[in-house]
């Protein structure tokens, strides 16, 4: 038979302070029912659910699979960074392109509808 502890009062519990935005609410609720499980896994009244979860996270399947999703992220940042990398080449090639048609005379056309009025 399941152990049962006995409830205690209110009074023994440690006043939490409220949530600042729906994040940290989650955070803190997260955190409240971790705690639960970790003294239900102790007092060994967890359900089977329960301590399958944690053997699951305790394997080795699981962490490749974190390894893998680690990898993945890193994958699409580098891919946002060659992106955004690539726009500031074509923008400097402009520039530059732009410079030396200046250069060799031959500069924006409405630079030359300018110059007609003389």
């Amino acid at each position: 038979m399941a152990k049962v502890k006995a409830s205690s009062s209110t009074s023994d519990k440690p006043k939490r302070r409220a949530s600042f935005n729906a994040e940290s609410e989650e955070q803190q609720m997260i955190s409240l029912a971790m705690n639960l499980v970790k003294q239900r896994l102790i007092d060994g009244t967890a359900s089977a659910q329960e301590t399958t979860h944690f053997l699951k996270l305790a394997g080795a399947k699981h962490q490749y699979e974190l390894e893998k999703i680690r990898e993945e992220n890193k994958l699409l940042r580098a891919k946002s960074e060659a992106i955004e990398t690539g726009k500031e080449s074509k923008e400097m090639y402009e520039a530059a392109l732009k410079a030396m048609r200046n250069y060799a005379g031959y500069g924006e056309p409405e630079e030359y509808d300018e110059d007609e009025d003389y």
